[in-house]
């Protein structure tokens, strides 16, 4: 039988939710496969593995990512803030209290994603519109189908200019 070589291991620095993360990583890894396999922040969640549904949205360097397609090993250094991330100890952050409040959530698989995103459609400045939130959270699928509430949860974090 033939021997099967290791796959090479690269060093990679990363700061998730906070922590620097010193590590030799396989050259192959998804960042969400990182996240969820290598340091066991499983709040985020693998859907569909192709980058077609958004629940394993991240924010990398404050910009949301689909983090199945993203390989850790382009992003050395880089900052990434999962939903683990953002709350503060003992306070929800603004748009988890939001989905709390406004019942923007169903089943749940879909929300540590749906949040994520939600907080880089926010610190993107494009969004003021109820149509133009729909638009940019077009991405983030729900199963349950609580985008009305999910719309209305965004468009309150809005106005009250919370997201960080």
């Amino acid at each position: 039988m033939p021997e099967t070589e290791s796959p090479e291991l690269i060093p990679i620095d990363i700061t998730v939710n906070g922590v620097l993360h010193s590590l030799e990583i396989e050259s192959r890894l998804t960042l969400l496969d990182f996240l969820r396999e290598k340091l066991q922040v499983c709040g985020t969640k693998k859907g569909c593995d192709h980058g077609q549904c958004g629940a394993c949205t991240v924010l990398l360097n404050g910009t949301r990512i689909n983090s199945c397609l993203a390989f850790v090993v382009l992003h050395p250094g880089a900052s990434v803030t999962t939903i683990e991330g953002l709350a503060e100890p003992g306070k929800l952050h603004p748009l988890q209290q939001a989905f709390y409040d406004l019942d923007a959530y169903q089943c749940g698989y879909c929300t540590p994603g749906q949040i994520c995103s939600a907080t880089g459609l926010i610190n993107e400045g494009h969004a003021r519109t109820r149509a133009e939130v729909r638009e940019l959270m077009s991405g983030n699928l729900c199963r349950c189908g609580a985008y009305p509430n999910i719309t209305s949860a965004i468009l309150q974090v809005l106005a009250e200019g919370e997201a960080q």
